[in-house]
C-alpha cells in the first residue's frame, strides 16, 4: 500500500508539471513557485482545521530544514527548467534517489544493498534513455541546477522519512513547506520586478499548480513515513512515465521503440529495488 502512495504522488507530480509548463507561458518562475506554496498552504490549513490538528509543531527545526531544503530544490529545479529543455532537467533532478541512498549509506550509516545500487541505477539508465538529454554549452548553468535539485531534494526526501519517525502528521509536514516555498517564492518575484494578472483561464492553471503538488506532497509524505525510503525514491521515476503519456495526450508526442523501452526498464528497477530492499544487506566488517 505504501508503494502506491508514491506511485499515486508521482502522478499528481506530473499533474502539477503540466499545470507549470501551461502556467510558464502566464508568470514569472517566481510567481509559479509562490502559488505553488500559497494554495498547498491554504489547503493544509483547512485539512488540519478538519482533523482537528494544530499547526504548531514540537519539531520546528526539522521542519524548517526539511522545509528550506524542500524550496531550494524546488526553485533550483524551475531555474533548470528555464535554461533546459524539459527533458534534460526532469533527468537531472531525478537524480535524487542516487543522492538518497548515498545519504543512508554515508550519513545514516544504513547498509544498502549492493543490488538495490545497482537497481537505482538501472531506473536512472532507463530515465535518461526515455528522456533521451543534450546539453550544449551554454545550458551548463541550468544543467548544475538540476544537478543541485537532485542532489537538495534528497536531503528533502531524507527529513520527510524523520519527521515521519518522529509522528508528525502528513498536512502539518505539507502545511510547513508550503508555508516557506510561498515565503521564497514571494520574494523572488518581487525581486524579478511584477506580479502579472490573474484571470480566469490562468487562475485555474495556478489552481492546478497549487492543488496537485499539495495533494502530491501529502501522498509522497505518506509513503515515505510508512514506507520504506530507497523504494520510494525509486518509485519517484513513475513521474517520468506518466508526463511522456501526458505528452502523448496534450502535445501529441509519440513514443518511439526506444522509450518504450526505457519505460520497461524504469518499471523493472523499481521492482528489484523493492526486492533487493527486502532483502538483508551483507554486514561490512570493521578495522
Amino acid at each position: 500500500m505504501q508503494s502506491l502512495w508514491m506511485i499515486l504522488a508521482s502522478l499528481l507530480f506530473a499533474c502539477m508539471g503540466v499545470c507549470v509548463k501551461l502556467g510558464s507561458a502566464h508568470f514569472s518562475t517566481g510567481e509559479l513557485v509562490f502559488y505553488r506554496g500559497f494554495v498547498g498552504f491554504l489547503m493544509m490549513l483547512v485539512l488540519l482545521r478538519l482533523q482537528g490538528t494544530s499547526h504548531a509543531t514540537p519539531h520546528w527545526r526539522r521542519q524548517l530544514s526539511r522545509g528550506v531544503s524542500g524550496t531550494i530544490a524546488l526553485m533550483c529545479y524551475f531555474f533548470a527548467l528555464g535554461i533546459l529543455p524539459l527533458a534534460t532537467a526532469v533527468t537531472l533532478s531525478y537524480t535524487s534517489p542516487l543522492f538518497v541512498a548515498l545519504l543512508l549509506a554515508w550519513w545514516f550509516k544504513e547498509r544498502i544493498g549492493k543490488h538495490a545500487f545497482a537497481a537505482i541505477g538501472l531506473g536512472f539508465m532507463g530515465v535518461v534513455l526515455l528522456l533521451q538529454p543534450t546539453l550544449r554549452a551554454d545550458q551548463w548553468p541550468g544543467a548544475l541546477g538540476g544537478l543541485g535539485s537532485g542532489l537538495i531534494a534528497s536531503l528533502a526526501y531524507i527529513n520527510v522519512r524523520e519527521l515521519g519517525r518522529l509522528g508528525e502528521p502528513e498536512a502539518r509536514t505539507v502545511l510547513w513547506f508550503s508555508l516557506i516555498t510561498s515565503a521564497f517564492g514571494l520574494v523572488w518575484a518581487v525581486l524579478s520586478g511584477r506580479f502579472h494578472a490573474i484571470t480566469l483561464d490562468n487562475a485555474a492553471i495556478l489552481l492546478g499548480v497549487g492543488g496537485f503538488g499539495g495533494c502530491a506532497q501529502l501522498a509522497m509524505t505518506r509513503a515515505y513515513r510508512y514506507g520504506k525510503t530507497i523504494v520510494s525514491a525509486n518509485l519517484a521515476y513513475t513521474t517520468v512515465i506518466f508526463s511522456s503519456l501526458f505528452g502523448v495526450l496534450l502535445w501529441g508526442e509519440h513514443l518511439a521503440w526506444s522509450s518504450l523501452l526505457a519505460i520497461a526498464i524504469i518499471i523493472a528497477s523499481g521492482v528489484l529495488v523493492s526486492l533487493a530492499s527486502r532483502q538483508p544487506a551483507p554486514v561490512l566488517e570493521s578495522d
